[in-house]
C-alpha cells in the first residue's frame, strides 16, 4: 500500500496463523477418536513419502475407534507400520485391507504431555502472530521515514496493527484454554 500498511494481507497473514493453530490442535488427541489424529503420519508408498489420506481412507465408526480402509491391499503393512512408528500411541488391529485402531484411555501423565504439546502449539502462533506485527512496523517505519505518511499517521495505523495483534493472540489464548479444558476432561 502506497500510504501505510496493508491490513488486508496483515489481517491475511493473521489469520493464517490462527488456522495453522486450529490444525495444529486438531491432531492433539483428546480421549475421542478423530481422523485429524492420523494427519501427521507420512506412508512410505511407492517410492515416496506420502500422507497416509493419500493411501488410505480414515472414518470414524464409533468414539473411541479409528477406522483405516487402505486401498491398495499391498500397502497395509506400509501403513501399519508408519501408525505404529508414529509415536502416536496406537496399535492397529489388520483386518484384510482395514486397519482398526482403538484408542485406550489417556492417563492423567499422558494428559499433561499433550497439554504441554498444545502450549508449545499456541507459542508458535502468538511468534508467528508477532512476526506479522513487526513486518507492518517496519513497512510503516519505512513509509514515514521515506515522507509516504505523517508521524501521526505512523503512530494511528501502528495502534491498529498492535490492536490487530492483540486480538488475533487473544484468540488464540482462548482456542488454547478450550483446547486445555477439552484434553483434562476425563
Amino acid at each position: 500500500m502506497a500510504d501505510g500498511v496493508d491490513f488486508k494481507d496483515l489481517n491475511r497473514r493473521m489469520e493464517g496463523a490462527v488456522t495453522a493453530f486450529q490444525h495444529d490442535l486438531a491432531s492433539l488427541r483428546t480421549g475421542r477418536a478423530s481422523g485429524n489424529l492420523l494427519d501427521p503420519i507420512q506412508v512410505d508408498a511407492y517410492g515416496a513419502m506420502m500422507p497416509i489420506n493419500q493411501v488410505a481412507t480414515i472414518s470414524v465408526p464409533e468414539p473411541r475407534m479409528i477406522s483405516v480402509s487402505v486401498w491398495d491391499k499391498g500397502m497395509v503393512s506400509a501403513v501399519d507400520k508408519a501408525i505404529r512408528e508414529a509415536n502416536l500411541g496406537f496399535n492397529p488391529i489388520v483386518d484384510g485391507t482395514t486397519l482398526r485402531i482403538p484408542l485406550p484411555e489417556l492417563n492423567e501423565e499422558r494428559r499433561k504431555e499433550l497439554v504441554k504439546i498444545a502450549h508449545q502449539y499456541a507459542e508458535s502462533a502468538r511468534v508467528a502472530a508477532r512476526h506479522v506485527r513487526r513486518d507492518g512496523m517496519e513497512h510503516l517505519k519505512k513509509a514515514e521515514k521515506d515522507s509516504v505518511i505523517s508521524q501521526d499517521d505512523m503512530h494511528v495505523q501502528s495502534d491498529r496493527v498492535q490492536k490487530m495483534t492483540d486480538e488475533t493472540i487473544a484468540a488464540i489464548d482462548k482456542m488454547l484454554v478450550a483446547k486445555e479444558a477439552e484434553i483434562m476432561q476425563v
